[in-house]
């Protein structure tokens, strides 16, 4: 029996955070002490009143049941809700709301609803690599790179880009870079794909992660011909739980669910119940106090590490959004990880972005203070 993959597989170049873990795994087999800042995954706690609501809804036989491929409708009525109380956006949860396995399957989904082979799709570069790989290559798609540039603030001119793209990536608070997008930068972005009949795909993951009063939007506070995905795994440091939504035009959404509904059934019903408390924590615009906590934390690492960084010689920029850091190394990303893991901390290399991504490293400041000084002072000798 043949077992080649399928050739649209074959196109997905090897993974590079894969074969970082598998590095890791093998330093860690040598006894080496590893403080890892390549991944993305808060370790921060989840709220205790999120983790109480999933184990009071376990109790519930009705939630062990299957759910709904698009959401459960009280669900989607908290998402709708909570759109009006941050972002002052009237969303109808039965026609523009779909809860997702975590907004990266959305992500991919989408293109999947509306790509056709050989259509080209406008990916950020660097970028999250599903935009280009998970969505676009899978649906045997061209993805057209569009380059972040650090001169640029990582913001594409959208007026230079081709006009003839079925669906356009954006994300801002930016992975991995930490940029963030201006108003007239998102109305730009809006009017563009409206006249160039161009999806808009926003991923907007990081909405809540932002520093130094800065309040991140909603792209669809600047028109309604969109499309946004959202996630409580940062927000609520519930990566595990896989539960995100899909916000915007009845019509994308209609596509997205009808995807779902061929592919999967839903995320459970007792994690949907908890995200519901989750997003109800909101009274406005400004983050509740489980949210602000996780915040503060993460403003702390991010000073702490930026100066610390920037005593060693680096160029940081201090981030207003996400909790990366994102700054060029001079040379080769791959070997400033690679001599930076055999010292026992992990970073992801820019190239793994995208190949605009090279020449710069993402940090992630997902571990303590006493952690980052640590990983500060490895960096020290090592380089």
């Amino acid at each position: 029996m043949p077992k080649d993959f399928a050739y649209r597989l074959r196109k997905i170049p090897p993974y590079l955070f894969a074969e970082i873990e598998e590095k890791v795994n093998r330093k860690k087999a040598e006894g080496l002490d590893i403080i890892d800042l390549g991944i993305g995954d808060p370790d921060l706690p989840t709220p205790r009143p999120l983790v109480e609501e999933v184990k009071r809804q376990l109790d519930d036989q009705e939630n062990h049941r299957y759910p709904s491929s698009g959401g459960e409708r009280d669900t989607r009525v908290a998402v709708a809700e909570w759109y009006g109380r941050r972002f002052g956006v009237d969303v109808d949860p039965d026609r523009e709301v779909a809860i997702l396995l975590g907004s990266k399957e959305g992500l991919a989904n989408i293109a999947r609803a509306f790509v056709n082979p050989d259509d080209h799709v406008l990916c950020p570069d660097p970028a999250y690599p599903v935009y280009a790989q998970g969505a676009t290559l899978l649906c045997d798609a061209v993805p057209v790179k569009v380059p972040l540039r650090e001169r640029d603030g990582f913001l594409p001119d959208v007026d230079l880009l081709p006009s003839d793209a079925r669906m356009l990536y954006l994300n801002y608070p930016n992975n991995p870079t930490g940029a963030t997008a201006t108003p007239e930068f998102l109305k730009d972005a809006v009017r563009w794909c409206s006249e160039t009949e161009t999806i808009l795909c926003y991923d907007n993951a990081y909405s809540e992660m932002t520093f130094d009063d800065y309040i991140a939007p909603s792209v669809l506070e600047f028109g309604r011909e969109a499309i946004e995905f959202g996630s409580l795994s940062k927000t609520f440091n519930m990566t595990g739980y896989r539960l995100g939504y899909a916000v915007g035009d009845p019509t994308l959404i209609a596509g997205l669910k009808k995807v779902k509904s061929q592919v999967d059934s839903g995320a459970p019903k007792f994690i949907q119940k908890a995200a519901s408390i989750a997003l109800g924590q909101y009274n406005g615009r400004s983050r509740p106090a489980m949210v602000e906590d996780s915040v503060k934390v993460y403003k702390e690492r991010r000073d702490v590490m930026v100066r610390g960084l920037r005593e060693l010689g680096f160029n940081v920029t201090l981030p207003k959004g996400t909790f990366y850091l994102f700054f060029g190394i001079g040379g080769s990303s791959i070997d400033f990880a690679n001599r930076l893991l055999d010292a026992g901390v992990v970073v992801t290399p820019g190239i793994g972005f995208g190949q605009n991504g090279e020449g710069f490293v993402r940090m992630a400041l997902t571990q303590p203070v006493s952690r980052l000084e640590e990983a500060l002072e490895r960096m020290r000798k090592a380089l």
